[in-house]
């Protein structure tokens, strides 16, 4: 069993843009269930099925497999419009490496940016680009933003 511990941030558009970011990765990701979430994801032309459990706090199980791509794009066919298109960034910062998540579609214009820990309690160095912390905020989630 894996745990997911992270904290998700508003982003100032103004200064991510200045930034130069480490990876780049080309995400179409659906849900096929959203209690518990079952995730559909196709990255980079690799299709993962993930399973998550509900959050406490900001931390929840998730279990995370590899699936082949076509499995991916079909299952993906099965979510409809529910399907969120974002382009993935990494950028290190304070000691963590951090995911900068730009959203396409009917989202266009929303970045996010989201920062794995190894406890809740971790401190965290937040960089001049957070705008606002949104951990707990369920409309930020991306299940729910598949749903609008």
């Amino acid at each position: 069993m894996a745990t997911e511990i992270e904290r998700k941030f508003l982003v100032d558009t103004e200064k991510i843009s200045t930034l130069n970011f480490s990876a780049e990765e080309i995400i179409a990701q659906g849900y096929l269930s959203t209690d518990p979430t079952v995730r559909v994801r196709l990255k980079n032309n690799r299709g993962f099925l993930t399973i998550k459990s509900s959050t406490v706090g900001i931390s929840r199980q998730e279990f995370e497999y590899e699936i082949p791509a076509c499995d991916a794009e079909e299952l993906l066919r099965l979510c409809g419009e529910r399907v969120l298109k974002k382009i993935r960034r990494k950028i290190f910062h304070g000691g963590h490496v951090w995911e900068v998540d730009f959203f396409g579609g009917r989202h266009e214009g929303l970045i996010l940016a989201e920062v794995e820990l190894k406890s809740p309690d971790e401190p965290v160095e937040l960089p001049d680009w957070i705008s606002r912390e949104v951990s707990d905020d369920v409309r930020y989630f991306n299940s729910n933003l598949s749903q609008t």
